[in-house]
């Protein structure tokens, strides 16, 4: 499954981003990582911008580009996937630790609406951005066949890390991979 999705956002990126160089990812960030039980990509790959609305009611939407010069947590969920639900508290976690150091957080619900995903967020006490996709039309480009499904965009952005299934992004390793990856060329 992670090779599906991987192959879609590579001929994808490759199409939206012609003439972009992919940087290696730096071995100190690809072994944080490794211990944290998480490959990185072998070669980056330019993020695909998306607009949406977000579940806050103001009508305004976001856009990846928008998050320019930040590590970006992009993640794909549904309130009824059980493995989503697992690991929200932990995102959530991450979020709060890492927010003011240069992270930004982007839960994608897909094909769900947003009284629904409201009263999740507020059940899980989320208070990291959530948008909507209604249509499945953001999570089609990124080749979402099975969730949850999470992006770790860094702040050249490139999509250097891929994750299919439910993850403790809150877990020591966890915290030190994102510290790492955080403070490179700082």
């Amino acid at each position: 499954m992670k090779q599906v999705i991987l192959w879609c956002v590579l001929a994808a990126g490759a199409v939206s981003s012609a003439g972009a160089q992919s940087p290696a990812v730096p071995q100190e960030i690809r072994a944080a990582f490794a211990k944290a039980g998480l490959s990185t990509l072998s070669k980056p790959v330019p993020l695909l911008d998306f607009s949406l609305p977000l579940l806050d009611g103001s009508g305004a939407k976001t856009t990846l580009s928008g998050f320019k010069g930040k590590v970006v947590f992009l993640n794909f969920w549904a309130t009824w996937c059980p493995p989503c639900r697992e690991e929200m508290p932990s995102m959530e976690a991450l979020y709060q630790r890492f927010k003011g150091s240069g992270l930004e957080m982007l839960a994608v619900d897909i094909q769900e609406d947003s009284k629904q995903v409201g009263a999740f967020t507020r059940q899980f006490k989320l208070t990291f951005p959530v948008a909507l996709d209604t249509s499945y039309s953001v999570s089609a480009r990124y080749g979402i066949r099975g969730i949850p499904a999470t992006f770790i965009i860094d702040r050249g952005g490139f999509v250097i890390l891929t994750a299919v299934g439910g993850v403790d992004w809150s877990s020591p390793a966890m915290i030190a991979a994102f510290e790492a990856l955080l403070t490179y060329g700082q």
